[in-house]
């Protein structure tokens, strides 16, 4: 399978996120706008594509690019799928610089919520904005949920580091609603243990439910960015459990996995932390 790699900038001001109008390649292509985006060249890190790209495409000069998020989907490109995998920064810009759209953009303007606007996003543009706008909640429909994608959550907690630990899952269906939602005690374990026992757990329920199409979500960065392939798993204790998760993810037909802060992961959190107090602290 093909894949895709390109780095997505955030620039913002006091009017919302940065985003450009893209020029037809032929007169009958739709219109459509997007997160500054752009591909990295042989011998550049990320950041530096993705500092050189906004100067190419709008002449604005970075003054701070910081890694936000990692995301990654499936998607058709003619007859054959694609897997495209979107690196996320949070890129700075002083305030007396002008934008000048360049190259295959033609015009910008700055937005809060797409909803409230009448242009077209690009589907990885939306995808990424609501993510990290925090746009994306159980309730509202998204453009990968209304294609009957499901939203898993996961957490693990450990206390103690190794300590007593728990996971916590919560699922939700294409339509927002609940259809899966608990916590397991695990025992002894280490927090980056526990956060993968709550992924496979998701994953296993996921599988259970018979969803097809499914967006992983954890405040793990560490378990995102490998089970993305961003970071290689060189860890004894979690690598069974990495390649137990890499196996079960042939159920699927499309699947991302994205991080979150953890302020955005409240109900796997409390699961998971309630399923430890169950033990240390049993009702009597």
């Amino acid at each position: 399978m093909k894949q895709r790699i390109r780095v997505v900038g955030i620039v913002r001001n006091e009017n919302g996120v940065l985003i450009l109008k893209r020029s037809r390649s032929r007169s009958e292509a739709p219109v459509f706008w997007e997160l500054p985006t752009g591909k990295i060249k042989f011998g550049e890190q990320p950041e530096e594509a993705m500092a050189r790209a906004l100067a190419e495409f709008t002449g604005l000069t970075a003054t701070s690019v910081k890694l936000k998020d990692v995301i990654t989907f499936l998607g058709l490109e003619g007859a054959s799928r694609l897997s495209n995998l979107y690196i996320v920064y949070e890129v700075g810009i002083s305030k007396d610089q002008k934008i000048n759209p360049l190259g295959r953009y033609t015009a910008y303007k700055f937005i809060k919520d797409p909803s409230e606007t009448t242009v077209h996003l690009s589907e990885a543009s939306a995808s990424v904005f609501e993510i990290e706008e925090n746009k994306l909640t159980p309730n509202n429909t998204t453009p990968r949920s209304t294609a009957n994608s499901a939203t898993v959550y996961v957490d693990g907690a450990s206390r103690g580091n190794p300590g007593p630990s728990g996971i916590g899952y919560c699922i939700y269906d294409s339509a927002g609603q609940v259809i899966a939602q608990g916590g397991e005690f695990i025992g002894f374990a280490t927090s980056r243990v526990a956060e993968y026992y709550a992924m496979r757990k998701g994953v296993e329920l996921a599988i259970e439910k018979g969803l097809k199409s499914v967006r992983f979500v954890s405040d793990s960065l560490m378990v995102v960015n490998q089970l993305n392939g961003i970071f290689s798993v060189k860890n004894k204790d979690i690598m069974p459990i990495y390649r137990d998760i890499k196996e079960l993810l042939k159920n699927f037909e499309n699947v991302s996995f994205t991080h979150v802060q953890r302020s955005s992961n409240v109900v796997a959190d409390t699961e998971a932390n309630e399923a430890i107090d169950q033990i240390l602290n049993p009702v009597i």
